[in-house]
């Protein structure tokens, strides 16, 4: 085994007449990054890669490699896509994952009017709450993940729309009447009303 991780490892045998799915010039252009100072998860990408169009299965890249079988499933699949151009343009590492201050900055969003943040709706959705946590926090998740985070939270987007109805309620209820004032004229009179603005003035 050591024998096949030295002859992959370094890619000197590689045999560009045995090809399942890359192109020659996807061969060409994954072999001569290999070449470059790459971080060793991007290394590990492209070797995944030109393993798979060889032939190996994901549970041998790992024997190979000593990779995860996730990691070469997923970069074999990539290969077999013809996609393999896009070794460098997924992140490193896990995604950002959901945080304290996350869950707060939802919640602060959802128990406020998307008004006051320059949207011109009145009422958040999962979809919209999930964009704008998205661009602010840098944390994608879905609508559904966003739903779900709001029911084990007791909150709801509907729930900003029955605040709005229970101080419309509220008011109703009050004592204190605000309304528009009339005035007791006849628009068509001039002289009335220059009347009457001079003995209320």
């Amino acid at each position: 085994m050591s024998h096949e991780i030295n002859q992959f490892q370094d890619f000197d045998n590689y045999n560009v007449n045995i090809s399942k799915f890359l192109t020659p010039f996807q061969q060409k252009v994954l072999l001569k990054n290999l070449q470059a100072s790459l971080q060793p998860e991007y290394r590990r990408r492209i070797e995944i890669m030109l393993l798979a169009d060889q032939g190996k299965s994901p549970s041998k890249i790992c024997q190979i490699l000593g990779c995860s079988y996730h990691m070469a499933r997923y970069w074999s699949g990539v290969a077999k896509a013809g996609l393999a151009h896009q070794w460098q343009e997924q992140k490193i590492g896990r995604p950002k994952s959901v945080n304290d201050q996350y869950i707060e900055r939802l919640k602060e969003l959802v128990t406020h009017s998307p008004h006051e943040y320059g949207y011109p709706f009145q009422n958040w959705t999962a979809q919209w709450l999930s964009k704008h946590l998205a661009n602010e926090m840098g944390i994608k998740i879905t609508e559904r993940h966003i739903s779900r985070l709001l029911k084990q939270m007791g909150l709801s987007t509907k729930q900003r729309n029955n605040i709005l109805q229970q101080e419309t309620v509220d008011i109703q209820d009050s004592d204190i009447v605000i309304c528009d004032l009339q005035l007791s004229y006849e628009h068509n009179s001039l002289e009335d009303l220059l009347n009457f603005v001079n003995t209320h003035h």
